[in-house]
């Protein structure tokens, strides 16, 4: 078991797989504070058709092509959502709801079409990208998480005290002549990007817990902004190491459901042991009672 640490393939999927996890941890800091997470919900099932529709044009299980398809799917149901909600009087909750049922029903129902076509071949890795597999990731996938991960987090370092006014006093932020549509705009395209680039290693369905449980984590430990993005940047990238490694190293055990499973423990330790968890308020209920 110990020889997969040293393994060149394990290395190259576990350096993908940590690096896009920190990134989304960071970035999906922004969307939870912003109260957006179930944003990225939706716009994470909605890319999974945009990855049948994108193999059914180039004939082949292109990593670039397919990102493309996912991104462009998740950006035009993004603007369905937006749509939805300012031109009519269904609510938030109910038009993420439809958008996200009714994409993935449909990559779903093209997924099924094409598996069963004589005309498509190569059709065999497409539900990868439903639960996310790294073991069969390509170099290619690598690299292009990489690539993506590594400009996600330089845009953000760019724009950090920018994002940081906006998010805490969006009115302060517009007199001083940031545009808060701009901001807006440009992290939803960031948290698209790594969702496209990243359903090959997470899956459609679970990616979207990559980007709001370390954001979670990190709230649950620190008030600070800038511990609160590093805590959950690392603990996402932990858990994206472990969860590749209990992936490669068990039979049959899918890299998205592994990931999200050690995250989800460290949601529960945080929950109870951080510094705002359960233990810690008890002990302070208890400290305010001797005192009266």
């Amino acid at each position: 078991m110990i020889d997969i640490l040293s393994g060149y393939t394990f290395l190259i999927v576990a350096f993908g797989t940590v690096i896009l996890a920190f990134a989304s941890g960071v970035i999906g800091t922004v969307s939870v504070i912003k109260g957006q997470s179930l944003i990225g919900d939706a716009v994470g099932h909605a890319t999974f058709p945009g990855i049948v529709i994108a193999f059914m044009l180039v004939g082949i299980r292109d990593t670039f092509a397919l990102a493309l398809g996912a991104l462009m799917l998740g950006i035009i149901a993004f603007f369905i959502i937006q749509l939805i909600t300012e031109q009519s009087k269904i609510t938030l909750d109910s038009a993420l709801a439809l958008v996200l049922s009714s994409f993935f029903g449909l990559g779903m129902a093209l997924m099924s079409f094409v598996q069963g076509n004589p005309d498509f071949d190569g059709t065999q890795g497409l539900s990868d990208y439903i639960f996310g597999q790294a073991a069969y990731m390509l170099r290619s996938d690598v690299y292009l998480i990489i690539a993506a991960s590594i400009s996600s987090l330089l845009i953000f370092s760019l724009f950090y005290q920018q994002i940081k006014i906006y998010i805490f006093d969006p009115i302060y932020s517009r007199s001083i002549g940031i545009s808060n549509p701009l901001m807006n705009f440009m992290i939803l395209a960031i948290t698209i990007t790594l969702i496209a680039v990243g359903l090959k290693a997470v899956g459609a369905i679970l990616i979207v817990n990559l980007l709001i449980a370390p954001a979670v984590i990190g709230q649950l430990w620190s008030n600070r902004f800038f511990h609160v993005l590093l805590i959950a940047g690392t603990t996402g990238a932990a858990a994206a190491f472990i969860g590749t490694y209990i992936s490669t190293a068990g039979d049959d055990i899918a890299t998205g459901p592994a990931i999200i499973l050690v995250l989800s423990a460290f949601v529960i330790l945080s929950l109870i042991f951080s510094r705002k968890g359960l233990l810690s308020r008890s002990i302070q209920k208890r400290k305010a009672g001797e005192r009266t």
